[in-house]
């Protein structure tokens, strides 16, 4: 495993391989809801390259966070595949599935989900307690993220003590403290104000073309998706390269 000190050094030499990281394969999604059977997502087919930064936008309940989960092995298709640097996640048992999510994949959520008793630091190293390290060396693993997301001043201020901007760069940096190849962001500006926003898109980008990271971004905002390398749109259930009309 890499260590996160030297995270600023690294870069990744395949980034737009002809390869996909990430590939769906005729993924298809129901839910059942009462007596009537819902199909959210209809046969989607999607390659994203290593390296990419992908923006996914499309209305409230078009499937975008539904298609989100299955790419980090947080929910299942109900049928199709879903390949991952050529590992066929999809057929994991779940153990193997929560294995593999904790080493590959990085969550940052619109909401930060820090915890308030807990310092920055600690709420960075949280992802790190149950790998088999010594504390002294998760500590460096959490100082070293922070240091990534520009918070290495911040070590002991709680969240109630950090702006909203500082608190989401927080959670990226407890997102990127296993150093994960791809981060998977749920509307990761959408409880901040622009100038705040556009911090997080900078660091987003940041860790997109500096340090190799294949970021997956949702978001209803067009500002933050022309951050991203390309953008692609949802409407109810089906992906297309231009938005409804």
């Amino acid at each position: 495993m890499r260590n996160l000190s030297s995270i600023s050094t690294l870069r990744n030499a395949q980034a737009h391989s002809a390869e996909p990281l990430l590939s769906l394969k005729r993924v298809t999604k129901l839910y059942q809801r009462g007596s009537e059977v819902v199909e959210v997502l209809h046969g989607l087919h999607l390659d994203i390259p290593r390296g990419d930064f992908l923006a996914l936008m499309g209305p409230s309940g078009s499937g975008k966070t539904t298609l989100m989960n299955i790419l980090g092995g947080i929910d299942r298709p109900s049928s199709g595949e879903v390949l991952v640097d050529g590992q066929r996640i999809h057929e994991f048992s779940d153990n193997a599935l929560s294995d593999w999510r904790a080493r590959h994949v990085g969550f940052v959520f619109q909401l930060y989900h820090l915890l308030p008793a807990l310092s920055a630091e600690q709420n960075v190293a949280l992802p790190l307690i149950l790998k088999n390290l010594a504390m002294r060396e998760r500590q460096q693993r959490a100082r070293a993220a922070l240091a990534v997301v520009g918070l290495e001043a911040h070590l002991k201020y709680k969240p109630a003590e950090l702006s909203g901007g500082q608190q989401q760069r927080v959670g990226i940096a407890r997102a990127i403290v296993t150093d994960p190849p791809i981060l998977l962001c749920d509307e990761p500006t959408g409880d901040l104000d622009r100038r705040a926003g556009d911090g997080i898109l900078e660091l987003l980008q940041l860790l997109n073309s500096e340090h190799g990271k294949t970021v997956v971004m949702v978001t209803h905002d067009p500002h933050a998706a022309a951050r991203a390398r390309r953008t692609l749109f949802m409407t109810k259930g089906v992906l297309s390269q231009e938005p409804e009309a």
